[in-house]
């Protein structure tokens, strides 16, 4: 198994593993269900110019729906699994790189969810009528690890380094296409999908610099605030957001 196969490999188990404490869990399994709706929120509302930019949405979405939403991903992460030692003989190598950096943030991301799930459910300061920006903030600092989150958001940045990379490459655009017969059959549609949005969310914008860097200073100014800003003022920012919507 090559480095990137195995990269895969690793990921994906992290993941099946934080997905089968949660399904034997019902109520972590809730609380992580709860954090990611929030965290889907605070995207949609971080970058609602971008989700409603005629360049920069179509990227935007790809990037909500693919890492940040509350969505299940298990089909895409079994297509991921069941080929992992294979990969390379199915896509091309610049391809392959691509799923690798999208297993790195799926398991990071998930690891990191999971920490949050557990703290926003032993939180004792919770109550009914309590507030979610309030809560979230407290589960933050308790998880804590700014080198984790900003990892995390170096992984997310390549992926969309390596995406943009690809749409650079000649011809790699028909040869996807030419693959989603072979891939279908192989039972891999979510993953071709994933390859296939990603591919055309980045061909969309005609050069990503500039997308991803408002993702690095946005992403960044927040990892800031949730870890050093005073917790009103971090609460009251937050909440701020959330209320214009996206």
């Amino acid at each position: 198994m090559d480095a990137s196969a195995q990269q895969i490999h690793d990921a994906l188990q992290a993941v099946a593993l934080l997905r089968q404490q949660h399904t034997a869990d019902p109520p972590l399994a809730r609380a992580g269900a709860a954090v990611k709706r929030f965290q889907a929120r605070r995207f949609q509302a971080t970058y609602s110019d971008l989700l409603h930019s005629p360049r920069y949405k179509t990227a935007a979405t790809f990037f909500l729906q693919e890492l940040y939403s509350d969505k299940d991903y298990a089909e895409r992460d079994q297509q991921f699994a069941r080929i992992a030692s294979t990969i390379a003989k199915i896509f091309p190598q610049p391809v392959v790189n691509t799923a690798a950096a999208l297993a790195e943030v799926h398991a990071l991301t998930e690891k990191l969810d999971d920490l949050m799930a557990r703290q926003w459910l032993a939180d004792t300061a919770a109550t009914p009528q309590s507030d979610e920006c309030a809560r979230y903030i407290r589960c933050w600092r308790q998880v804590g690890d700014v080198a984790a989150r900003l990892r995390q958001l170096e992984v997310v940045l390549h992926l969309g380094h390596e995406l943009n990379r690809l749409t650079r490459m000649f011809g790699l655009r028909t040869l996807l296409k030419m693959m989603r017969g072979p891939a279908a059959a192989a039972g891999l549609n979510s993953l071709q999908h994933f390859l296939e949005t990603g591919f055309d969310a980045f061909a969309d914008m005609r050069g990503a610099d500039e997308f991803l860097r408002v993702i690095k200073d946005r992403e960044t100014a927040w990892i800031h605030s949730l870890f050093e800003d005073d917790a009103v003022t971090c609460e009251t920012h937050l909440s701020h957001l959330l209320a214009a919507g996206p």
